[in-house]
């Protein structure tokens, strides 16, 4: 969430007044992130998030909003977007799409303890659950199709032994595709920074605009990834199996997931390490942005490449 779209008072008071929100109070950037605008809005009733789409068309939206509707009002916890006068979730803002959803309490976590890996794994299998009453359908935009494009365009930016690493796992990726997995609607992108928490206890997840239906599992992985990575790559395992626990409590895991774990951490792994490495090299202009470091992705990629064993063991211990 960046800002890239300036938005002026008056502006934004045009735009609200489409809403039975009340007048603006203030209004101010966010900087973390790196897709869209976005700014918390205060008015009169309500604190809200308001958010200009820079990528996505008006056309592409409501796969986005409707899910995120559906799953709020099945309780999995997340914000509700705002209709306007006429019940849209979406209008046009200085020539982008633009929606608003209720700002949620809490704050996020940068050192997740295990009982805050339970939530979001319980959250997360809540979703996946509640996304079998949704009937929209969007592919994933950053899958195997993706990681060769974006390969192809980052390769010679990269010293030797990442342009060989990289290739090598593509290619790995290629060979173990895992089509009988279970599938349905993931949020693909449920790092810690798109959840907000008041102690230990999951307040709202966040940004589903990466949201589109594929693999189940690696929805898992890529939320492991990141919630439960030592500064080395490992995986904690206490963390680990906190939040594969919680979640197989919620929405079991089938047996021929278990073979397919290793190959599904590795390709969330990779599916970032590539879109932080394009950031890296084709930044993007923004009034306030924010770029991540790859490298961490390349760690927690090596790690998983050297560790099946061990996360093997760690998946066995979490579901029996």
């Amino acid at each position: 969430m960046s800002v890239y779209t300036s938005v002026e008072k008056t502006e934004l008071e045009a735009f609200l007044a489409h809403y039975p929100l009340g007048e603006l109070v203030d209004y101010q950037g966010i900087s973390a992130g790196i897709e869209n605008t976005n700014y918390f809005v205060n008015t009169r009733d309500r604190s809200l998030v308001l958010t200009l789409f820079e990528s996505l068309s008006a056309e592409e939206l409501p796969y986005f909003l409707d899910l995120m509707a559906i799953l709020a009002e099945h309780d999995v916890p997340s914000a509700h977007p705002v209709a306007d006068e006429n019940g849209r979730y979406l209008r046009e803002l200085n020539g982008k799409p633009a929606a608003l959803v209720a700002k949620l309490s809490g704050g996020h976590i940068e050192v997740p303890n295990p009982a805050q890996c339970a939530a979001i794994g319980r959250a997360l299998a809540q979703m996946h659950v509640a996304g079998q009453d949704f009937d929209g359908h969007r592919d994933n935009p950053r899958g195997p199709h993706w990681w060769r494009i974006t390969a192809d365009a980052v390769e010679p930016q990269l010293p030797a032994a990442d342009q060989a690493m990289l290739h090598d796992e593509i290619h790995f990726q290629h060979s173990h595709r895992f089509d009988q997995l279970p599938r349905g609607v993931i949020h693909a992108d449920l790092f810690r920074d798109n959840a907000l928490f008041d102690g230990d206890t999951l307040t709202g997840i966040i940004d589903f605009y990466y949201a589109c239906n594929d693999v189940q599992l690696y929805d898992v992985a890529v939320t492991v990834n990141d919630w439960c990575t030592l500064a080395d790559g490992s995986l904690d395992q206490e963390k680990t199996t906190a939040l594969l626990a919680a979640y197989h409590r919620v929405h079991p895991f089938k047996a021929e997931e278990r073979d397919a774990w290793p190959v599904m951490l590795r390709a969330g792994a990779l599916r970032f390490w590539l879109s932080r490495l394009y950031d890296k090299h084709f930044p993007r202009e923004g009034e306030l942005t924010q770029t991540k470091d790859p490298d961490a992705f390349k760690r927690i990629l090596q790690a998983r490449i050297d560790g099946r064993d061990a996360l093997l063991a760690i998946w066995d211990q979490a579901i029996s």
